[in-house]
């Protein structure tokens, strides 16, 4: 079972408190805020003393519906504890499967943790002694698009979240395979992992399937990292035809790295260019906006209380501040934020309680 239209809008008529609480996304209501289970450093012992399944639990029986993760996050560690959120919100008759968009992502190699002593021993055995992927495919000993290894991630991934199907895949992070593949290559890797998500759509293991990033759609056009949104949906066509599945983009939007917004880089077929979020709205994809709070560096010194006052919402903290610049810019669906603490996101739920920012306000904060 994935998200549907009815379960979705469902859990949205239940908890709405204003109408911009949820935006309608391929038919699906989805929090305009959602929770996900990123943590740095997963080397260290610290990031496994910590569990985000009380937190995720918390955002879904309170309003948060959009829940996002990696099977590469704390070597599968967030994986499982999101599945574990899940069902026991189910259990609990706090949700639904059918009312939860549930995201989650493949490209880079998934050690499982405790993880093992030695890595490169367990790319050999795990990944190419079994057969799922060249050396050549293995991009600095860490990412891959192969299809096989792609499909086995997924795989993974569904056994991590105990879940039949999942509502969007994103291809992670493929600008890492540039500076070891040119792009033409990398566009032909693509199109093989396009391919498999769209196999994976018709046989009901995906809804939808997406990119999320970290530098690829902001760099300038000759930075090795930059990739242009209109050849990923014309390989898109390509693959699926009109009615491909290819329908998210992820990409960092917070106060401090705001160039999805307000950076002009990416050229569309009718010869202009677009920012990042004007051209993905323009070729049908639904952006996510990522890292919204910036890890909380961007709370190392105070609010601007100029900024807080032109985002109204009457606020009582940065963090809520900072949550409601990523979701009101238009174009964005939904904006993340990671958090292990319950008491954390249920301050960022009254978020939800607040109409986005009006156009004016928010260009106003970029001089427009």
């Amino acid at each position: 079972m994935k998200a549907t239209s009815e379960g979705a809008k469902r859990y949205a008529a239940r908890h709405a408190k204003q109408k911009e609480a949820y935006s309608i996304v391929e038919d699906l209501a989805i929090s305009s805020i959602g929770i996900g289970s990123y943590a740095p450093e997963p080397y260290w012992e610290e990031a496994y003393k910590f569990s985000y399944e009380e937190a995720i639990f918390t955002a879904i029986a309170n309003g948060i519906n959009h829940i996002d993760t990696a099977i590469n996050y704390r070597f599968r560690q967030s994986e499982r504890e999101v599945g574990a959120a899940i069902k026991r919100a189910i259990d609990s008759g706090a949700a639904k499967r059918d009312e939860l968009f549930v995201a989650t992502k493949a490209g880079f190699l998934p050690l499982n943790y405790p993880f093992p002593q030695n890595p490169y021993e367990w790319i050999e055995s795990e990944i190419v002694k079994t057969g799922l992927a060249t050396k050549d495919e293995i991009a600095c000993d860490q990412h891959c698009l192969a299809p096989k290894f792609l499909e086995r991630s997924l795989e993974w991934s569904l056994e991590n979240l105990g879940l039949e199907a999942i509502d969007c895949l994103y291809l992670h992070n493929p600008e890492t395979q540039l500076g070891y593949a040119n792009y033409a290559t990398l566009l032909e890797r693509i199109e093989a992992a396009f391919a498999l998500f769209e196999s994976a759509a018709a046989a009901g293991k995906i809804g939808f399937y997406g990119v999320a990033s970290w530098n690829a759609f902001l760099w300038e056009e000759n930075h090795v990292e930059y990739i242009r949104l209109n050849d990923l949906v014309k390989i898109a066509r390509k693959v699926g035809g009109e009615k491909h599945r290819f329908k998210f983009v992820q990409l960092p939007f917070n106060l401090a790295k705001p160039h999805a917004y307000n950076y002009v880089n990416q050229p569309l077929d009718d010869g202009l260019y677009y920012t990042p979020i004007q051209a993905a709205a323009r070729l049908g994809l639904n952006a996510i906006a990522s890292s919204s709070l910036l890890r909380m560096a961007l709370f190392k010194r105070p609010f601007s209380p100029k900024a807080a006052a032109a985002l109204g919402g009457g606020f009582g903290s940065a963090v809520q501040y900072a949550l409601q610049f990523a979701r009101s810019a238009r174009g964005v669906k939904s904006a993340l934020f990671s958090s292990t603490n319950a008491a954390h996101v249920l301050e960022n739920l009254l978020v939800l309680e607040a109409e986005k920012t009006a156009v004016k306000d928010y260009n106003a904060l970029f001089g427009l």
